[in-house]
């Protein structure tokens, strides 16, 4: 036996030793299944499905036809607030400008259309466009000053709803394309057609992060930077990508919710500044997203806005007050929080092993 046969039956040892290197490496479907049925999604989906059923034996007009087109077109648009907030989160920094950047797209969009008189298929275009420089702005400062995310976007945030109320002079754009505003009625059943263009969002950041090396790249310069770096992966324009990413999306909820209402409204300013901070941090940290990043999961973004809406509606349905509504969400980001917390160490712990 020659020196290079003997490593390869040293290995053939191993494996018989193991239980033989014959038997089928892969895990057995029934595992796998199980395996499964263990994850966060399906935690997430079991929940949702189980507060569905609870709203629907509570209040008679939950499970209307109505009722569950309302919410599904609420769903579409707070899951593509939580897939913003999800991509910079995965690089451990935070978008607390999601809602400014959002107006300030849905306002452009209003501008390009009205002001200029450009059509839908280049105006939404260039005001996803609008919102993926102000994303990217907020990436360079992060970048270029070495400090977190929460500090240049907290920033930004005032920057960003100051200055698009000064351009536009508060003035709302009410007379938009028809087709444009019929998008948020389209329909199938009680889906709202919304909802194709989130799951289409989704499908596309799933092949981002699973089938791209950019992707892997985010993934990796999440996990460690400094490990990344050293890696000759670009750490910081990877962050600079993300935060483009997150604007884009951000403008893209903004959009949505101009469809909805039917017009851009500069008052959006403080609804979405307010109204989008706990379905942005929820969803994603519901989902399975490490506030340390370098863990995404967009399957699971999906089902914790699925969540969060679902909560929402059946306590409005209830009639619980708005503020006690706020308050019992807070509280539930308080406890993902610190699940989150307990997930980045469990984590760390395998990765030593």
């Amino acid at each position: 036996m020659t020196r290079t046969d003997q490593p390869a039956a040293t290995g053939a040892d191993r494996e018989r030793k193991r239980g033989g290197a014959g038997m089928a490496a892969g895990p057995k479907p029934g595992r796998a299944a199980l395996g499964w049925l263990a994850s966060n999604e399906a935690g997430l989906l079991m929940i949702t499905l189980l507060f569905v059923l609870l709203f629907s034996q509570l209040t008679a007009g939950f499970t209307s036809l109505f009722n569950l087109y309302a919410l599904t077109r609420v769903l579409a648009i707070d899951a593509v607030i939580g897939f913003s907030m999800m991509v910079v989160l995965v690089t451990g920094g935070l978008n607390l400008a999601a809602g400014a950047i959002g107006v300030c797209g849905a306002m452009a969009a209003g501008w390009f259309m009205q002001a200029l008189g450009l059509p839908v298929w280049l105006a939404l275009p260039l005001a996803l466009c609008v919102g993926a420089l102000l994303g990217a702005l907020n990436g360079a400062l992060t970048v270029w000053m070495d400090v977190h995310s929460f500090v240049v976007t907290l920033a930004t945030m005032s920057i960003f709803f100051g200055t698009m109320i000064l351009l536009t002079e508060a003035r709302a754009f009410s007379d938009l394309p028809p087709g444009y505003v019929a998008l948020a009625k389209t329909r199938y059943g009680f889906w709202s057609g919304l909802l194709v263009v989130t799951a289409i969002v989704g499908v596309l950041l799933w092949l981002l992060f699973h089938r791209t090396t950019l992707g892997r790249q985010i993934l990796i310069a999440g996990a460690n930077p400094r490990a990344a770096a050293m890696s000759g992966v670009p750490a910081g324009l990877t962050v600079i990508v993300c935060h483009a990413l997150s604007g884009g999306l951000a403008a893209l909820a903004g959009l949505m919710l101009t469809s909805r209402n039917g017009a851009a409204l500069p008052s959006m300013a403080g609804q979405l500044g307010m109204d989008w901070l706990l379905p942005a941090f929820l969803a994603p940290i519901l989902g399975g997203t490490l506030l340390t990043g370098g863990t995404v999961s967009v399957a699971g973004t999906f089902l914790g806005a699925a969540l969060v809406t679902v909560l929402t509606n059946g306590l409005l349905q209830l009639q619980v007050g708005e503020f006690w509504i706020q308050a019992f969400l807070g509280a539930i980001l308080l406890i993902a929080v610190a699940l989150d917390r307990l997930r980045a160490v469990w984590i760390e712990r395998r990765r030593v092993r």
